[in-house]
């Protein structure tokens, strides 16, 4: 009787922890999906402020060389 008791209780704990540690990885999928997305938030809003500063720049830089004279 005792060891079919721990037979049925290793067996319910064995099924519980596989259960559990499937949940415990779609919710880190979920996680890694979070912060993918705000890292790409991120770095749109990034490289669209930056993008400007750049193109502003090379405008500036573009200027300055059509006025130098070429011997």
């Amino acid at each position: 009787m005792g060891r079919r008791m721990y037979s049925t209780t290793w067996l319910r704990f064995s099924t519980a922890v596989g259960r559990r540690g499937a949940a415990e990885d779609g919710q880190a999928l979920i996680e890694y999906a979070l912060i993918l997305a705000l890292v790409a938030l991120a770095t749109i809003g990034v490289l669209q402020v930056l993008g400007t500063n750049v193109a502003g720049l090379l405008n500036r830089v573009s200027t300055g060389l059509s006025t130098v004279s070429n011997p």
